[in-house]
Order: structure tokens, then C-alpha cells, then sequence
């Protein structure tokens, strides 16, 4: 009896061990004693945007070359999220994306929910607006439908108007467009998937708001409302245009800019109310090698004007927030954070990680059956002058400003090859990576990095260690400042590391990421692999 029960409360502590939600290890905003801290996400969600459906707080930020693109985040109370999904399994034109291309692709998308269907209307400053749907957040997702062609498009928004006329506001990219700071209003057939009409310009922000862009789109007690950020992404404001008319004239606010707290540029991102009747705003902030992460403010209403923050001295502007008291919400949420580290225990990847292009199927594969994640090496592009141009990097955001990520590797090359190579990357502008390599003499952990990557510039290899194993645990801890340290271990117990510190730098239009890889540099018949058994963050 004594053996059944202690078995059965075992069994059930194991599974609720594995049913327990994902908590970093690094960073946490919920503080547990009913308040939060700034950043709610300390890592790179981009240019967000949110909507409530029911008790439920849904997320979408930019995603750029990343794929899978548009992570969908998910929410109880606006403090804890978690990534249910992404909106695009592959970014189209599908060959255009199947090379890097670094600081393209999605830009700042929106997301709206009209009669139970979720709509993500996101713009690629090359080819256009598009339009994806789904009638769960989790998906499947549409195929995208081009909205508007053009170059310069960005950063759209719909809204639904009481009497049935649907309409689009945009910004323009000066990089494609050869005009920027400008807000305009177009109309959008009654489905939402086509526009209609040239558009009006509604504002012109180059005397007072350079820069605007980002603009979202709400009615509240008979005014148009177009929140939009200003000033530039890492010194802006937030904005608020309204008018009682949808093309204008619109009045101006500023409601919220970095006063005298330590939160610069603080706009950018969403409004949305409660279930309790609170209203809130989500924006980033540029932390440039970290990207630009999330903030959650307190928000109200003064005479039909919003204030974000908190405004000491009563001007109407309001200043973020460091710590506040959460949301208030109907049913308590447990704490919950992003997946960051992965056993590779699951036949999916888990939903944290990116490719640098769209992947091809024989990249990568997971085995469930001893929890590994195997990569294939991949011959570089022939064009390649370092990794900025390989599309197999398999990455994801840095989490935070503090913590060590550890992966451990086996290590099996193409005895016919030299030269092929597996590894722990940190990229962006410039990169640098810990990796086995394999020579006609056997196989070498190497150190390498590569200053301006983006420009061309090649790479510097230094031999560590000859190896006399194919298994091996590698690191690297990110401190303060983004400085990285690399080390590796034999044994598994003793970290040592390299000679070298390495500055981590953002990459384009994003924060600088960590991730693994695994390539050649000759045309074979078959590949060598290296089995990555987990990764962890703490």
C-alpha cells in the first residue's frame, strides 16, 4: 500500500513537473508580490503590437528575415506572455527569402480581431502591404494576400468603422519611398484585402514629429485616434493624433517621452483595455546590441486625451514606469516567460528559434528517441564572404542583459571532407563563434570572430585545442554591456576560456542574437552532422 502511494504521488509530481510552464532562469517581470517590473519582455519583440479578445491579450511584433516570422505571443495580464505561434512558416517571395536578408522583410505589423477571425496585416518595405488570417491565434494562418504593392509601404493598420467602411493607415520608409515622416489614411474594400483609393496624407510630421511612423488606429467616443511614435527609434516620443473626422484635421499631443526617467525613446506599440476596464500601453525601447524590448505602462483617459506613464507634474506628457502594480485581472495567471532553453526532447524545435532564411527541410532534424537536435552541415553560398550571408544559423534573441548559455555537442564529420564546422554563435554586425572543426589530421576546436560582417570583412580562426573527442560542452556568458565570454569543457565540469572578450553588437534593425550551426565549405554528396543534445540558459 505504502509502495502504491508513494508511487502514485511520484507520478503525479512528474507530471506536474511536466506540465509546469516555461519560467526563465534569467529574467522575470512579474514580481510576484502583485507588482511588475520594465521590461516585461527584456528581449527584442520589436515594434509591438496587441489586442484583447475576451480575457485573452494577443501580441505580434516585427520579425524582419527571421523565419519562422511574426511570433504571436500570449497573455493573461499583460506582465507574463508566452510564444504560442508564428503567423509565417515561410516569409514570401519564397527564393527571394531563401538568402539572407538582413533588415528586410517584416516590418512593424498589426493585429485585429474582426467577427472571430484574428487579422496580421504586416509590411515589407520591398514588396508591399500584406494581410494574413486565422480564426485562432494559434493558426493555421493564411497564405499572405498583397494588400497594396509598392516599395516604401510600412507599418499598416486597419480599422472597422461603425458604419461598415474599413480603412488603412500607413507610413512611408524614406529608404524605398524617398519620403518618410508623412501618416496616411486609405480606404480598404469590405473585406480588408485590397485597398481601394490613392489615400489622403492626414499628417505631415517634418516640423514637429520627424520621423513618425508606426501608426495604430482606434475610435473612442466619436474620435479617430492614430498613436504613432516619433523622433527616431532610439531618442523618440509617443504621439497621438485625433479627430472627430477620419482623414482630419487631426490635433496633436505628445503623451508620453523619456522625461527624467532612465527609459529613452519610450513609444512605439499599443493600446489596450482590460476585462476590469483598465487601459495599458505596450512600447519598446532600443537597448541596441539587446534590440528593443517591451515595456508595459498604465494608461488613462483626461479629456479624451491619453496619458501614458505616470505624469508627476501634471502636463499631460507622461514618464515610464520601473515598477507598477499589475493589471488587475478577473482570474489569477501563474508566472510564465518565453521558452528560452530547449532539451530537444519534442519532434518540433521549440517556438523561440529562427533561421536567418527560409530553411530547407534537410537542414535539420530532431530525435525524440535520445533528445537531440541533429544539423546537417550546409555548404556556404558560393557568394558567402563570412556568415552574414548563411541562411542556416539557427538562432534566437538574446533574453535579457546577464546570462550564460551552455550547449553540449557531438561532433560527426564527412571523413572525405575538411573543413566542415559546428558550433555556438553570437551574431549581428560583427560575430564571433566556439566550434569543432574538422582537419585532414582530425578535429580542432577553433575560436573565431568577424569585425563588420556586414561590410564583407573575413573572418580571424584561431586554433583552441586539438581534440581527441567528438564530444564536447561549449559557452558563452553575456555580462553587462554586452560583453561575451566563450569557454568549453572536456568533462563537462571544468569551463575554459578563451583568451578573447568578444563585444557583441546589434544587427540590422534587430538586437544581436545567440543560436548554433553547422557548415562546409565544399560540394559533397552527403554531410557530416553535429547532434546538439540541449541548450540552456541561465
Amino acid at each position: 500500500m505504502k509502495i502504491t502511494t508513494i508511487a502514485f504521488l511520484l507520478l503525479c509530481s512528474l507530471t506536474i513537473a511536466a506540465q509546469k510552464p516555461d519560467v526563465s532562469k534569467v529574467w522575470v517581470a512579474d514580481l510576484g508580490n502583485g507588482k511588475y517590473k520594465n521590461p516585461v519582455l527584456d528581449a527584442d519583440y520589436s515594434d509591438p503590437d496587441a489586442i484583447r479578445v475576451g480575457d485573452d491579450f494577443y501580441m505580434v511584433s516585427s520579425s524582419f528575415d527571421a523565419v519562422p516570422g511574426l511570433p504571436i505571443l500570449h497573455s493573461k495580464d499583460l506582465v507574463n506572455w508566452t510564444i504560442i505561434s508564428h503567423a509565417l512558416k515561410r516569409q514570401i517571395p519564397f527564393e527571394h527569402f531563401s538568402k539572407t536578408q538582413h533588415g528586410n522583410g517584416v516590418w512593424a505589423p498589426a493585429i485585429r480581431f474582426y467577427k472571430g477571425e484574428f487579422y496580421i496585416y504586416y509590411p515589407d518595405p520591398d514588396f508591399g502591404i500584406y494581410l494574413t488570417k486565422a480564426k485562432s491565434a494559434t493558426g493555421p494562418w493564411s497564405e499572405p494576400v498583397l494588400v497594396e504593392a509598392g516599395k516604401g509601404l510600412i507599418d499598416p493598420c486597419p480599422l472597422w468603422d461603425e458604419d461598415g467602411k474599413v480603412y488603412l493607415v500607413h507610413a512611408y520608409a524614406g529608404s524605398r519611398a524617398g519620403i518618410k515622416s508623412i501618416i496616411v489614411v486609405k480606404k480598404l474594400n469590405a473585406a480588408g484585402d485590397k485597398v481601394m483609393d490613392e489615400g489622403k496624407l492626414v499628417y505631415d510630421g517634418h516640423e514637429l514629429d520627424p520621423t513618425i511612423e508606426g501608426p495604430k488606429f482606434y475610435k473612442r467616443n466619436g474620435y479617430y485616434y492614430i498613436f504613432a511614435p516619433a523622433g527616431g527609434v532610439a531618442t523618440g516620443w509617443q504621439l497621438v493624433l485625433r479627430s472627430k473626422n477620419v482623414y482630419g484635421p487631426y490635433e496633436r499631443k505628445v503623451v508620453m517621452d523619456q522625461g527624467k526617467s532612465p527609459i529613452n525613446g519610450p513609444h512605439q506599440g499599443a493600446w489596450v483595455d482590460t476585462p476590469t476596464g483598465e487601459d495599458w500601453f505596450l512600447h519598446f525601447q532600443d537597448k541596441e546590441a539587446y534590440g528593443r524590448v517591451m515595456h508595459l505602462q498604465p494608461m488613462k483617459w483626461i479629456n479624451n486625451w491619453p496619458v501614458i506613464g505616470v505624469d508627476a507634474d501634471g502636463d499631460g506628457i507622461g514618464e515610464p514606469v520601473l515598477t507598477y502594480q499589475k493589471p488587475k485581472i478577473i482570474k489569477p495567471t501563474a508566472i510564465v516567460t518565453p521558452a528560452e532553453s530547449d532539451e530537444f526532447n519534442s519532434t518540433n524545435l521549440g517556438l523561440q528559434w529562427q533561421w536567418q532564411a527560409n530553411p530547407s527541410a534537410t537542414w535539420s532534424f530532431l530525435n525524440p528517441t535520445n533528445g537531440s537536435l541533429r544539423l546537417y552541415s550546409v555548404k556556404m553560398p558560393d557568394s558567402a564572404k563570412n556568415y552574414w550571408e548563411v541562411p542556416n544559423l539557427l538562432l534566437q534573441k538574446f533574453p535579457t542583459e546577464q546570462f550564460t548559455v551552455t550547449t553540449k555537442l557531438t561532433f560527426t564529420p564527412n571523413t572525405k571532407l575538411e573543413n566542415e564546422k559546428a558550433g555556438l554563435i553570437i551574431a549581428g554586425l560583427s560575430y564571433a563563434n566556439i566550434a569543432v572543426k574538422s582537419k585532414k589530421d582530425g578535429l580542432y576546436l577553433v575560436y573565431t570572430t568577424c569585425s563588420a560582417a556586414d561590410k564583407g570583412k573575413a573572418e580571424k580562426e584561431e586554433v583552441v585545442v586539438k581534440l581527441n573527442t567528438k564530444d564536447v560542452q561549449l559557452r558563452v556568458t553575456v555580462n553587462k554591456g554586452a560583453q561575451c565570454q566563450f569557454s568549453y569543457s572536456l568533462d563537462g565540469l571544468t569551463f575554459i576560456n578563451v583568451k578573447d572578450v568578444f563585444q557583441a553588437e546589434p544587427g540590422k534593425w534587430i538586437g544581436a542574437k545567440v543560436g548554433l550551426f553547422c557548415v562546409r565549405t565544399q560540394q559533397t554528396n552527403d554531410a557530416g552532422y553535429a547532434d546538439f543534445d540541449w541548450f540552456r540558459i541561465n
